[in-house]
């Protein structure tokens, strides 16, 4: 086969060097008696074996065909003391540099495995000789007995692979020097051992079980992982392959063991199994680590603590000293943070970028948790020295311990991220620990702010009207648009529970397009109906009228729905209007020129000041619902509040400006305001929030009151 495989090959080719090398390193080392080829036969060989291994190491198809190529070198009886070795060397120095460090071990291991497995088959073929020789005819074969015994004798002694003989008892009656040098024993000093001599503490039970059972004839082979002890204190890994020789009655007789030291290979599997494991900045068990750990403590444990450690304005020292500087302090602080569990089941591993964890299996506690987080805390307290420079860094830390049965590995990771996210709000350097209501309460925010642009789209936005009625004579002059939310799961939802969430994902103008639209159109209807239309007023935000198209859109709306501007009355609170200036200002001019009428609302919550409106375009200034609840009964209003009502009132007046109260809920409360001066007013005392068409009824009963 190997020869088909070299015909037609370029004889200048890459093999025919590997193969000059190949032929080189097992012709320089102690020749071997039984091969039956001339040194031209094997060169051809050799050539043909160099070829398919370097087409193989070329592909990314799996290694066994290489196992082929060792086997088929075995079989052609290339089994001196170092063919093995040196085959390996000679064919991992073509491979350094070629192909990947882990496909070049699997390659070579391949290769190693095919051989030891061909020459064990070759091995017992001629154990099996042996004995059939002496079954068929002991005096007819006994000189090819003598020369067969005399060539496995060979082969056992100058084999390149550990390979040993024991009886029953585990005596070991034979061993070669592959496998007494592998320990650093002469073979005659192993004779002196038994099997069970040559454990190691990292044999498991099932090793040893296997073993018994090829001595009780249950297995006629097995293959396992065994460590062995060096003869200076080392340890030496290797691959064994343990075979039950029977009697020609098919009793068992001897035990042989083919030994292959794998200590480096298993070296390299730690290595990459240690990095693949662990970060490479910090020596931290790294994320994938964690995950893993936190999977076994849900699994194991009754109660599970993490505490979430984040840095504090860590990219500010990147962005200030350079990522070498941050590096080193991650480093730091990796160090300390590990000083801080005090169990050894406590693991402290870096999640990524400057955020760690310590996750705490079997936690007794909250309270213990806490104390971690305190102590995590102290820790970093103290100033950290990064070439020359002294740093100081805080930490947010969420803190989160529950029932592992009480929810899911990754709830439980998402709650303590959370919490994280609460410490940094409330100031970082400090630990939040996860509350449950607190959770949901977000949760369900977050889902009102996915779910708004879908609503947006379907219409679920609809509007109530609050009448506003003259303190004069209780005729209603307005209406304030009130938008509602009828949520497919929650029910209606009031406008506190997501203008915020609107202004805070962007959504704001597309919500306040809507809600100006719909009042605009009902107050086209209601003064297509009605003479005695009352003005209709929507709310904006600073958000709104930030915008550049904001002004071209109101204008539009005016006019498609061909509503009066003066029917028109726009509210921005105390707080937008500080922060509406230049260009944004402007339009709001532009829009009370044309007689759109612009209110303030919620005065006296902010931190403006009368002598500053006089230079905004106002109509109106809406007293703020905490100034009306002062003077709900006669009891609650003091003489203060009276007197910085009606100051607020009269000079709101000489700057030629209305009043309205709002939260007007009581007849004393309506009296009063009305003695005081103040214009309008609104609140349940006169109406509640009521939909479109109850506007409509109560604008046709006003008006059959007025005729």
């Amino acid at each position: 086969m190997a020869s088909d495989a070299g015909r037609g090959s370029d004889p200048g080719g890459p093999h025919a060097e590997l193969a000059e090398r190949w032929a080189a390193a097992l012709g320089g080392g102690p020749r071997n008696h039984v091969v039956p080829m001339s040194s031209a036969e094997s060169r051809l060989l050799l050539a043909a074996l160099a070829e398919e291994f370097i087409a193989a190491a070329a592909s990314t198809e799996p290694a066994d065909r290489v196992g082929e190529l060792g086997s088929e070198l075995a079989r052609s009886h290339f089994v001196g003391d170092e063919v093995l070795g040196r085959t390996l060397a000679v064919l991992n120095a073509y491979l350094v540099g070629t192909v990947p460090a882990d496909r070049a071990a699997e390659l070579l291991s391949a290769f190693a495995t095919g051989y030891l497995r061909a020459f064990r088959s070759w091995l017992l073929a001629e154990q099996e000789s042996v004995r059939a020789a002496e079954i068929a005819a002991r005096r007819m074969v006994e000189q090819q007995l003598r020369a067969s015994e005399a060539r496995l004798r060979a082969v056992f002694s100058q084999a390149g692979i550990g390979t040993g003989l024991s009886d029953m008892t585990g005596r070991i009656i034979e061993v070669n020097n592959a496998f007494a040098g592998m320990l650093g024993y002469q073979p005659e000093e192993m004779l002196r051992l038994s099997v069970t001599d040559l454990t190691h503490p990292e044999d498991g039970p099932d090793m040893w079980q296997k073993y018994a059972g090829v001595l009780a004839g249950k297995y006629d082979n097995v293959q396992l992982e065994k460590a062995y002890r060096h003869r200076d204190g080392g340890t030496v890994w290797t691959n064994i392959n343990v075979s039950l020789i029977r009697d020609e009655h098919g009793k068992p007789q001897y035990t042989l063991v083919l030994v292959e030291d794998v200590s480096e290979r298993r070296a390299l599997r730690e290595r990459l199994q240690y990095r693949a494991h662990h970060d490479q900045l910090t020596g931290l068990p790294n994320r994938s680590r964690f995950f893993d750990a936190l999977t076994a403590a849900f699994a194991d444990s009754t109660r599970v603590g993490l505490c979430y450690v984040d840095l504090d304005h860590f990219k500010t020292v990147n962005d200030t000293f350079g990522h070498a500087v941050g590096d080193e302090l991650l480093a730091q602080v990796a160090a300390r943070l590990s000083a801080c569990p005090t169990r050894a089941d406590q693991l402290v591993a870096r999640m990524g970028g400057d955020e760690f964890v310590l996750l705490v299996p079997h936690s007794s506690g909250v309270n213990e948790m806490a104390g971690l987080a305190r102590t995590v805390l102290h820790a970093l307290a103290k100033p950290f020295y990064v070439r020359e420079h002294q740093l100081t860094v805080s930490a947010s830390i969420g803190v989160m311990e529950e029932r592992a049965d009480r929810c899911s590995a990754g709830e439980f990771l998402q709650a303590a991220d959370t919490s994280m996210y609460w410490a940094k709000a409330a100031g970082r350097g400090r630990y939040a620990i996860f509350d449950a209501d607190r959770g949901r309460r977000e949760h369900t925010s977050a889902e009102l702010s996915a779910a708004m642009p879908s609503a947006l789209r379907q219409g679920e936005f609809f509007l109530d009207y609050q009448p506003i009625v003259s303190l004069a004579n209780a005729q209603t002059v307005a209406v304030e648009a009130l938008v509602r939310w009828r949520h497919p799961d929650l029910g209606v939802l009031s406008p506190a529970r997501f203008v915020d969430l609107a202004e805070d994902n962007g959504h704001i103008g597309a919500l306040g397009a809507v809600v100006l639209e719909r009042a605009c159109h009902d107050s086209r209807q209601w003064h297509n109906r009605y003479p005695h239309t009352p003005t209709v007023s929507v709310n904006v935000s600073a958000a709104e009228v930030a915008d550049p198209a904001w002004l071209d859109h109101v204008q539009h709306i005016i006019a498609d729905t061909g509503i009066n501007a003066n029917m028109l009355q726009l509210e921005l609170t105390e707080r937008a209007f500080m922060q509406t200036t230049g260009r944004p200002l402007r339009a709001l001019h532009t829009l009370a020129d044309s007689g759109v009428r612009i209110a303030i609302d919620d005065f006296g919550t902010g931190y403006s000041n009368l002598a500053y409106l006089g230079q905004l375009p106002l109509h109106v200034v809406k007293l703020a619902g905490p100034f009306i609840q002062r003077i709900r009964t006669p009891d609650t209003a003091s003489p203060t509040d009276l007197l910085l009502l009606e100051t607020i009132i009269n000079l709101t007046h000489a700057l030629g400006f209305t009043v309205t109260a709002e939260c007007v809920e009581t007849r004393h409360q309506a009296d009063l305001l009305r003695d005081l001066g103040c214009d309008t007013a609104q609140g349940w005392h006169f109406h509640y929030p009521m939909p479109a068409d109850q506007v409509t009824a109560l604008l046709g009963l006003s008006d059959l009151h007025l005729s």
